[in-house]
């Protein structure tokens, strides 16, 4: 499909990359020249500020992909048809479905001036999506199924992407095992915190696992290999390799045996990735060397990243990622609450707005992380069961990818978890029958 705009800059170019391949498989094809623009007789668009035929869908567009800096931008949003937009305009579609995508997409909001949460991290309470309520939906593929009907009604002969919906299991392996392969240290610091809370059961559970006379309440691998091969399911692990253990890495050390094995084990089985410690923050070199040990324990090249805690900060961390080599980027979505941080549920490429370039990153937005269910959103095991359907249904109404993150430990034999593996199991049998 053609489309036409009196300027393509890099921001029209990305967003319109990135419909195109939604809606039709390829990219619009974007022109400037409007006399080449008035001879083509196929489907076209005008992005301009005047309707320039009455055969042509004519989209009258917001300043926003025409300009060069970042600055705060003002938004309205509106309701209609239960839908939230924003941007309004004229034309064949109630607003600029370009701009106000590539707002969401680029993390515009993120580059302005905001508010850290206690991590560092930008806090989900800046955001638009939050503020005016579409945290929890995808809203750009909803925009983007009503802009194809709309397409189909001005163009009753243009073939439209026909997409279905995909269900991707990620998994976050932060610590392996409660007990077991940790440092002596470690260990009996265990031992006296249980001590001194007078946690009498668990001291023995300790010494249980540790004589191996009792399985680590961590250790649930065998359960989900087992549930992968009933369901044949092709899930992707990140594993934590952080040469030491600090505050917020608490993995076994990649030095330990076991651990090495069970992480050629996975890679042996399904796509496995990095998962930057939480060290790498504050030593950006570090990544280079969490890559390397995770590729020689597995023997694969390692491309794919999600951060641990998922904490990042836009541009810088995205640069760095891709410094070193990560491809593939599963980031994108928030720490505190679940829902869509991007606002879409599928992949897209990012886009560096201080440069101003489309990069060769691609992001997969997860929507559902069971420790924003269990500690942030303080749900029951069976809220969390009512939670992943509602993801489900939202995400299945557009025809979208739906990514789930969960942690070994939720599947284990921990009490604090009961009940948990049983409606991740419920609903991934659900999923399978329909």
């Amino acid at each position: 499909m053609l489309l036409y705009s009196h300027i393509i800059s890099p921001r029209l170019q990305y967003i319109s990359d990135f419909i195109g391949k939604e809606i039709l498989n390829d990219p619009f094809h974007i022109t400037s020249d409007k006399e080449a623009y008035k001879q083509s007789a196929g489907a076209k668009i005008s992005y301009s500020n005047e309707r320039i035929e009455n055969t042509e869908y004519w989209l009258k567009p917001h300043s926003l992909l025409f300009e060069k800096d970042i600055k705060q931008q003002s938004i309205e949003c509106f309701d209609s048809n239960g839908q939230k937009f924003f941007f309004k305009t004229e034309g064949d579609f109630p607003f600029d479905i370009f701009a106000a995508s590539f707002y969401l997409l680029s993390r515009y909001e993120e580059y302005l001036p905001h508010q850290k949460d206690m991590y560092g991290r930008y806090a989900h309470e800046n955001s638009l999506a939050f503020k005016e309520g579409f945290l929890h939906i995808p809203l750009v593929n909803f925009w983007l199924k009503e802009f194809k009907r709309s397409l189909k009604e001005k163009f009753p002969t243009l073939e439209l992407r026909i997409s279905t919906f995909e269900l991707l299991l990620t998994y976050d392996i932060d610590e392996a095992f409660s007990y077991k392969n940790k440092t002596f240290r470690r260990t009996a610091g265990g031992f006296l915190k249980d001590a001194l809370k007078g946690q009498w059961s668990k001291i023995i559970e300790r010494i249980h696992v540790l004589k191996g006379k009792k399985k680590d309440p961590y250790d649930s691998f065998e359960w989900t290999d087992d549930l992968h091969r009933r369901y044949n399911l092709k899930p992707l692990y990140f594993f934590l390799v952080a040469p030491k253990n600090v505050e917020y890495d608490k993995n076994i050390l990649p030095g330990e045996n076991e651990m090495r094995d069970l992480i050629r084990k996975h890679a042996s089985l399904y796509r496995v990735g990095i998962h930057p410690s939480w060290q790498c923050g504050d030593k950006p070199l570090l990544i280079n060397s969490e890559i390397k040990t995770l590729e020689n324990i597995t023997g694969n090249k390692i491309t794919i990243s999600r951060r641990h805690y998922l904490k990042f900060t836009l541009p810088q961390t995205f640069r760095r990622m891709i410094e070193a080599g990560i491809t593939e980027e599963h980031s994108m979505s928030y720490a505190s609450i679940n829902g869509f941080r991007a606002s879409v549920a599928s992949p897209f490429y990012w886009y560096d707005l201080e440069r101003e370039k489309t990069t060769g990153l691609l992001l997969y937005p997860f929507c559902l992380m069971d420790a924003n269910s269990f500690y942030e959103q303080k749900f029951t095991a069976q809220q969390a069961l009512d939670e992943m359907r509602q993801y489900y249904q939202i995400i299945k109404s557009v025809n979208g990818l739906m990514i789930t993150l969960w942690h070994n430990n939720f599947f284990g034999t921990d009490k604090s978890f009961a009940g948990w593996k049983e409606i991740y199991e419920q609903f991934i049998k659900e999923i399978n029958q329909r």
